[in-house]
C-alpha cells in the first residue's frame, strides 16, 4: 500500500484530467444535422492538398491495433473516372462522372505487415499471419471505420460527400486491384454539392427503435 504522502505525491504529479465539452452548434450541423448525401454537383475543382488534409484527419480515428487497413485511391481526372465506370451501376454513372473526385476507398490484405511498426507495444502481425480469414474481416471492419472517418473529415472541411454502394466489385478489383492485394470496400463522390438538386431527408430510426440501454 502507497502512504498518504506517496499517494499526494503521484497525485501531485499527474497531469489535470481534460474534459472537453461538445463542439459548437455550427459544427454538428456541418457534420450531421445539415449535411446531406449529394449526387449533384457544382463545376467546382477540389484541390488536391485538400485531399491529403482530409486524409490527415481521418487517419487519427481509432481502428483495431492501430491496423489502418483502408486504402484510399482518388480519381481526379476523366480518364481515371472512365476507368470506373464499366463497374458503375446504372444509377451512379451520372452522379459519378459529375463528382469532381471519386474515392475507391480499399482495404489491405496485407495490413498487418505494417503493425510491427504502427503498434509496436504487442506482436499483433502473428495473430493474423497464416489466418487470411480473420485478416480480411479485420480489414473490411475497420477500412469501413475509416471510410466514416473519412466523410467526417471531408465534411469538417467543408466538402460534400456521395458515398455510394451499386458496382460491381470483381469489375473494379480486376481493373485498380489486378494484383489481388487491395480489394475495394465502397466508393464516396467528393466536391461541393448542388443544393437546390437536393431530395427531402428521408426519415431515420428513433433511439427507441434502434437502441437498448443495458
Amino acid at each position: 500500500m502507497l502512504s498518504a504522502y506517496e499517494t499526494a505525491h503521484l497525485t501531485a504529479s499527474r497531469p489535470p484530467a481534460i474534459t472537453r465539452g461538445p463542439v459548437s452548434e455550427e459544427a454538428l450541423d456541418q457534420l450531421f444535422r445539415e449535411a446531406r448525401t449529394h449526387t449533384a454537383w457544382l463545376p467546382q475543382p477540389v484541390p488536391a492538398e485538400l485531399l491529403r488534409e482530409a486524409y490527415e484527419l481521418a487517419r487519427l480515428g481509432p481502428t483495431s491495433a492501430n491496423a489502418s487497413p483502408a486504402r484510399f485511391v482518388f480519381l481526379t481526372t476523366p480518364e481515371a473516372k472512365e476507368r470506373l465506370k464499366p463497374a458503375l451501376g446504372p444509377g451512379n454513372v451520372g452522379k459519378t462522372m459529375a463528382a469532381p473526385v471519386t474515392v475507391i476507398v480499399a482495404w489491405d490484405t496485407e495490413f498487418h505487415e505494417h503493425l510491427p511498426r504502427l503498434f509496436p507495444q504487442v506482436d499483433m502481425r502473428s495473430y493474423f499471419v497464416g489466418n487470411q480469414k480473420l485478416a480480411d474481416e479485420t480489414a473490411f471492419r475497420n477500412s469501413s471505420l475509416q471510410a466514416a472517418y473519412f466523410i467526417l473529415a471531408a465534411r469538417a472541411l467543408g466538402l460534400d460527400c456521395g458515398p455510394m454502394s451499386g458496382f460491381d466489385v470483381g469489375k473494379l478489383n480486376a481493373e485498380f486491384f489486378p494484383d489481388g492485394k487491395w480489394k475495394v470496400n465502397m466508393l464516396c463522390n467528393l466536391g461541393y454539392g448542388d443544393p437546390e438538386k437536393l431530395f427531402p431527408r428521408n426519415p431515420r430510426l428513433g433511439f427507441e427503435e434502434a437502441a437498448v440501454v443495458l
